[in-house]
């Protein structure tokens, strides 16, 4: 085999999609354009993090379920002294804006 070049193809793992639901397609190019990456590594990387494989420094949007145990246990006067005590972060400092 002296002389000749042998080339190994480099094998990757590909899958082809077809039906994705417009929100799913447009979450995807969401976060390429958000990333700055491609809409393959974009789609891959939203497919590793709803398998739950996720990089653990990358920030999720989704809560997930972590918090279901506390939705609908306020009553309404807790709400409503919330909804007061975070009034002032509502408040836009024109200042800052200029």
């Amino acid at each position: 085999m002296r002389g000749k070049v042998r080339h190994m193809a480099r094998r990757t793992n590909q899958l082809t999609l077809r039906g994705l639901e417009p929100q799913v397609l447009g979450e995807i190019q969401r976060v390429a354009r958000a990333k700055g990456v491609s809409m393959n590594k974009a789609a891959l990387g939203l497919l590793k993090r709803g398998a739950g494989i996720d990089e653990p420094a990358e920030a999720s949007r989704c809560i997930g379920p972590a918090v279901d145990r506390f939705v609908g246990t306020w009553t309404t006067a807790q709400a409503r002294a919330f909804s007061q005590s975070i009034g002032s972060l509502e408040q836009v400092d024109d200042e800052l804006w200029k």
